[in-house]
């Protein structure tokens, strides 16, 4: 097989519209279109001939599966590509923010730490004093594959869960010896709440001023999810009021923050430019799950990863 290979990493060009992917991969004489940021509009699925539409995302709304179930194109795709990765990221994020981590860092790099005297020495360690994790009270919004993965890493810490989830899994609960709760019993009891839940209609706004005031002055909020879920303005004025701990932000509403992000000005937040599944082993699971997918349709077998099965079925496969 054949394969043309162009990684916006490379290009410099995340997004190629409708027209443009459409003319590349006729002008290549493609068989098989692999994306992952790109969008497969009905306009592209409808000029090419493809055989297979493969997204190396778990949530691949950025390919028509309408249009492409219509033209008989299985699409498959990479669930939990990146799902320990950000598990992985939001225990990191949790211990950098509880224990000053990122604050002691930045005190070393300005060059204003010169040990002359006790005193010195005395205020550099005042501004790092940090908490444990062991022995706290975690509060995890959303206990899906993401939020299932971090809460089992915590139980190694010795914490206690607590889940908000309407929809939870009981075994997923059980296997973590979780306690469910209401949202706002969660952010009064916990010492830390980390937001694992998907942005829909119904999570949208869903973390608003009334649940930053229920928190202990002493918690930390975590956010890997997506920033549409949480009152932004209400999460930053309570971090300035210092009604909170801390926060460690890898998402925000306008997303990936940028260097001007106003929650850079506040010592007691970690941010990060939305890098949760930005790791080598991330790309390389799903390269792996779409080709195999992908060799299998193409032998006649059966996928694992398929959004369409009823297209195989039609063609006998």
């Amino acid at each position: 097989m054949d394969v043309e290979y162009r990684s916006w990493r490379d290009t410099g060009k995340i997004y190629l519209d409708g027209g443009e992917l459409a003319s590349l991969v006729n002008e290549v004489g493609a068989d098989v279109l692999v994306v992952e940021s790109d969008f497969v509009t009905r306009d592209t699925i409808e000029k090419c001939d493809l055989k297979v539409i493969a997204s190396c995302r778990d949530d691949p709304y950025n390919v028509d599966l309408r249009a492409a179930t219509a033209k008989k194109v299985p699409v498959v795709y990479a669930p939990r590509r990146n799902t320990i990765a950000v598990a992985e990221l939001t225990v990191a994020l949790m211990l950098a923010a509880m224990r000053r981590i990122v604050r002691a860092d930045r005190l070393l790099r300005s060059g204003r730490v010169k040990y002359t005297g006790p005193r010195d020495f005395i205020e550099v360690y005042n501004a790092t004093l940090g908490f444990e994790l062991s022995g706290k009270k975690v509060g995890i919004v959303g206990l899906g594959a993401i939020g299932f993965e971090v809460a089992k890493r915590l139980r190694a810490f010795d914490v206690e869960i607590l889940v908000y989830d309407p929809y939870v899994d009981p075994e997923r609960l059980r296997a973590v010896d979780g306690r469910t709760v209401g949202l706002k019993e969660l952010f009064q009891e916990s010492d830390i709440v980390t937001v694992h839940c998907r942005l829909t209609q119904e999570t949208a706004g869903m973390i608003r001023e009334e649940h930053f005031a229920a928190m202990k002055p002493t918690a930390f909020f975590v956010n890997l999810a997506r920033g549409g879920i949480v009152d932004e303005d209400a999460l930053f004025k309570a971090l300035k009021e210092g009604r909170i701990a801390g926060a460690a932000l890898d998402v925000v509403q306008h997303d990936p923050a940028q260097s001007d992000n106003r929650f850079l000005t506040l010592d007691n937040v970690v941010l990060t430019p939305h890098i949760g599944g930005n790791t080598h082993d991330t790309i390389r699971r799903q390269s792996i799950m779409v080709a195999e997918d992908i060799r299998e349709i193409l032998r006649g077998g059966k996928p694992k990863n398929v959004l369409n099965p009823e297209v195989l079925k039609q063609e006998g496969k």
